[in-house]
């Protein structure tokens, strides 16, 4: 049986071309389990012919050759295509992956198109050139030129969120680009692609071949390929970055979290439940950043366990296209086992299950759900602690005093992001300054684009969003200008 999603064609050079063999990956609702589109399954020859076009059209084509407003003309009709779809975007996502649509309408259409708007705005003010005082003296020009050839490797949790992180900067700084979408989420980029040839991308300059890990190995390893954006596990990250440090290729790597949410005793308990009941299972908890430690007082620690449970508990766990819906289905089965093999391991490892567990949800014979779960009573060396579950379980662990609280957020490999919740700013700002991680907030978290994104220790390796996003797609280049040779031109 076909659907209306299903596809035929791979996006290779701008163009759609038929794929080099007959595989097919077949997208499965996490919500009915039924097969809801069959589409190519990109193979290594596939890999091979995107970077060829790629290659070529970064080394004698006229994308890297343009002048940076031009190509910024072009991201910009691109903001203006991609907006006008952002509904249908944000229903392929909740279907392909189960995001609830309320956080597809919220975050996963919406943000992508933000950041197009924000990188267009950066790419504008951005320092593609400038001449300096020499220390020598003369004078230096220094140029910022694209990287070359981009390799980027979204996952599936956020796929236009962070496809677009990548694609973006990359297109501006006059980068090509080969996009290797993860097989549990590959129709949302068919839609993408078909924006991307509507504004007017360049032949070559762009291609998207969804695959699984071999064909994502092939493109990392391939050497016609310069640069390596990758968002993803810190284990596939740790491998990623060593072939790159073998081939001494750019790379940057958006990786793993275990954030905390260090509540100290002044702040309000229904700001920090409703702040939680977002920034602690967001996605379902298929979230990087999510907010999965919660660190609270020893005096606290009963009543705002108690709450954070009756508040994670009570949230509405169902269909992602239903409106209502705030907790939807795991991408796929073996995501469930996952998240249900920790909840079992925090049982056993002593901690106190106050709401959730490994049950079905009532009411859902199908689909990949996993009831929402907190933890109370739970030491930060438990695995459930340590260990990034990818699902909506949450840990409240006791701390002594504020040093203790901001050593306990820091005994982690991860260092993502993290907040503090608390009435007085100050103190806010003061933990905030100790907390060893890429990305912070006080009473709030958000990522804005103005702004660098990324993480400390295992959780990363550069920065995404803001002038510092961009300029990971491009390398410097210092010219010495010297003074005129007498009799040239003559």
């Amino acid at each position: 049986m076909t659907t209306s999603l299903d596809r035929d064609a791979l996006l290779i050079g701008t163009q759609w071309r038929r794929p080099e063999t007959d595989a097919m990956i077949e997208v499965i609702s996490p919500h009915s389990e039924d097969v809801v589109a069959r589409v190519p399954e990109g193979s290594v020859a596939d890999i091979d012919s995107a970077v060829i076009a790629a290659r070529e059209a970064f080394d004698r084509g006229p994308w890297p050759r343009m002048a940076p407003d031009e190509r910024i003309e072009v991201v910009a009709r691109l903001s203006a295509l991609y907006a006008a779809r952002l509904e249908e975007m944000a229903t392929v996502i909740s279907t392909e992956m189960g995001s609830p649509i309320s956080f597809s309408n919220l975050a996963q259409a919406p943000a992508p198109w933000m950041m197009i708007e924000a990188f267009t705005k950066i790419a504008r003010e951005f320092p593609w050139e400038e001449t300096r005082a020499g220390a020598l003296g003369g004078e230096v020009m220094v140029r910022r030129e694209a990287v070359g050839v981009v390799a980027a490797i979204p996952p599936w949790n956020v796929p236009q969120f962070t496809v677009l992180s990548k694609v973006i900067p990359a297109l501006l700084a006059g980068c090509t680009i080969v996009v290797k979408p993860a097989p549990e989420t590959p129709l949302d980029s068919y839609l993408l692609a078909g924006l991307l040839i509507e504004a007017g991308v360049p032949e070559g300059v762009v291609s998207i071949v969804a695959g699984g890990r071999e064909v994502g190995e092939h493109l990392v390893r391939h050497p016609g390929v310069d640069k390596v954006a990758f968002t993803g596990s810190t284990e596939a990250g740790r491998k990623i970055g060593a072939i790159c440090g073998e081939q001494l290729k750019r790379c940057s790597l958006e990786l793993g979290g275990k954030s905390a949410a260090i509540v100290l005793d002044d702040a309000d308990l229904t700001t920090v439940v409703e702040g939680m009941k977002f920034l602690g299972v967001m996605n379902s908890g298929q979230a990087c950043v999510a907010q999965t430690r919660v660190l609270v007082s020893r005096e606290r620690h009963d009543e705002v366990a108690e709450a954070l449970a009756e508040g994670i508990g009570s949230m509405v766990v169902g269909d992602p296209l239903d409106p209502a819906t705030e907790i939807g289905p795991m991408v796929a089965r073996r995501q469930q086992e996952r998240v249900n093999s920790y909840i079992e391991i925090g049982r056993q490892e002593g901690a106190r299950l106050l709401t959730g567990g490994t049950g079905r949800p009532d009411g859902l014979e199908s689909g990949w759900y996993v009831r929402p779960t907190v933890f109370a009573g739970v030491d930060n060396s438990m695995r459930i602690a340590q260990e990034e579950i990818f699902g909506p379980v949450l840990s409240v662990i006791a701390y002594d005093d504020v040093d203790d609280a901001v050593r306990i957020a820091n005994d982690s490999d991860y260092g993502l992001a993290g907040t503090v919740w608390t009435g007085d700013r100050d103190a806010g700002l003061g933990v905030a300054r100790r907390v060893r991680t890429g990305t912070y907030g006080v009473n709030t978290y958000t990522m804005d684009f103005a702004a660098p994104f990324g993480g400390f220790k295992a959780s990363g390796v550069g920065r995404e969003f803001g002038p510092e996003g961009l300029a990971q797609y491009t390398e410097l280049k210092s010219v010495y200008l010297g003074e005129p040779v007498p009799g040239a031109g003559s």
